[in-house]
């Protein structure tokens, strides 16, 4: 791309990236535009521009105080924060446009003419925060790339109705086919039993705090699954490593889960009709225990540097993948009396002894990384065992 002028200069952006590849379709090139599509590591794309953009990061709108996060930007800093191996899959992704373009292969960068993000702004800020946090508490950030897709035209208009058409185009997904079909109604009613004001998510497009993330929930009443309910052994430490790592698992295995259970001819029926009861009857605790253990206060002291702490040192956020081994460690108090499922610890048994043991295997085996303690069977494994400990000496 020629340097015609210092003003041109100072318009002149350099990306790197991991891959880029010119995908121009006939019409493209009749045009006279460019479209490339590619990988770039994620904190390549912090600056750049949204200038084109109908929408800017709106957890940043000027004029107004900082916004609560929706269910969009939590869903993304979960991925970032829980499996930031399969952000680059799981993320859409970010629309550039730019008026000119020039690739150095050698280099892995492509100098840009005026770019603008034009789709993917809540992306950026996200990841933006995302580093922000990880740079105050001193932790290293893991290898992150964000898929992009870069128009270069001089069409100004275009440009302008490729923005609004990306920013109003709505996928159907898991979650609003499982509230279409009504496999969410039961679980929403035994939900309010005891949090009335509480709705649960039934589709992509509820996106305000005004709804609770189904899938987070889903994941959470898989932690809490008892052993004999998985086909695994009473006493044995069932796999739960995917209840923190793949929640669009744990949504279709609780549609099969329903839909077996309310079809009598299903092979698995009565399987299936147990643990559904389950699921139903230990819903509000579900709620109830995330909410706790993502704030307990008996993580206070720990040093642990991945947690969330106020100004006070008060404990924020704890992330899920110290959380979910505690939660899964909980199934072993898993008990069925009177006709209905509960999650009863015996009154000997001591949340700061579990915090101890999380601590220390989050330590020991997953090495100080939160995310490799949600994906370790290993860790699952040393809380279950101190956990049907308590209740085998309950037992007993």
């Amino acid at each position: 791309m020629p340097e015609r002028d210092n003003a041109r200069n100072r318009e002149l952006v350099d990306l790197p990236f991991y891959s880029l590849r010119n995908v121009s379709a006939p019409e493209d090139n009749k045009n006279g535009r460019r479209v490339l599509f590619g990988h770039a590591p994620a904190t390549s794309v912090l600056d750049l521009s949204t200038n084109e953009n109908v929408r800017d990061y709106i957890l940043d709108a000027p004029g107004r105080q900082r916004r609560k996060p929706s269910q969009v930007h939590r869903a993304i800093e979960e991925t970032l924060v829980n499996t930031p191996e399969d952000f680059s899959v799981l993320n859409g992704g970010i629309c550039v446009v730019a008026l000119d373009h020039e690739v150095d292969e050698k280099r892995k960068i492509v100098r840009l003419l005026k770019p603008s993000i034009i789709n993917g702004s809540q992306t950026q800020g996200v990841l933006r925060d995302f580093y922000r946090k990880l740079e105050r508490n001193g932790q290293e950030a893991p290898q992150v790339h964000v898929t992009f897709e870069l128009i270069v035209t001089e069409d100004s208009d275009l440009i302008a109705e490729t923005s609004i058409a990306r920013n109003f185009q709505n996928d159907v997904g898991s979650i609003s086919i499982a509230g279409r079909r009504g496999q969410l109604n039961d679980l929403q009613d035994s939900l309010q039993r005891e949090f009335p004001e509480l709705k649960l998510q039934q589709s992509e497009t509820q996106l305000s705090d005004d709804y609770l993330s189904t899938e987070r929930l889903i994941q959470t009443l898989t932690a809490l699954t008892p052993a004999h309910l998985l086909d695994a052994t009473e006493g044995t430490s069932p796999n739960k490593t995917h209840a923190y790592a793949r929640k669009t698992k744990c949504l279709k295995d609780f549609q099969r889960v329903h839909d077996a259970a309310k079809n009598p001819d299903a092979e698995d029926h009565e399987r299936a009709k147990q643990l559904y009861k389950f699921y139903l009857d230990v819903v509000p605790t579900a709620h109830r225990l995330h909410e706790k253990w993502k704030s307990h206060p008996g993580f206070k002291g720990t040093r642990i540097r991945a947690i969330e702490r106020g100004n006070g040192g008060e404990i924020r956020e704890v992330p899920d993948g110290i959380v979910f081994p505690i939660i899964a460690s909980l199934s072993a108090f898993a008990k069925k009396a009177r006709g209905e499922w509960a999650i009863n610890p015996p009154d000997s048994f001591d949340d700061q002894e579990l915090i101890q043991a999380a601590v220390t295997v989050y330590q020991e085996i997953a090495d100080h990384n939160p995310q490799t303690m949600g994906k370790s069977k290993a860790c699952y494994s040393q809380l279950y065992q101190l956990t049907t400990l308590y209740q085998k000496l309950t037992k007993d």
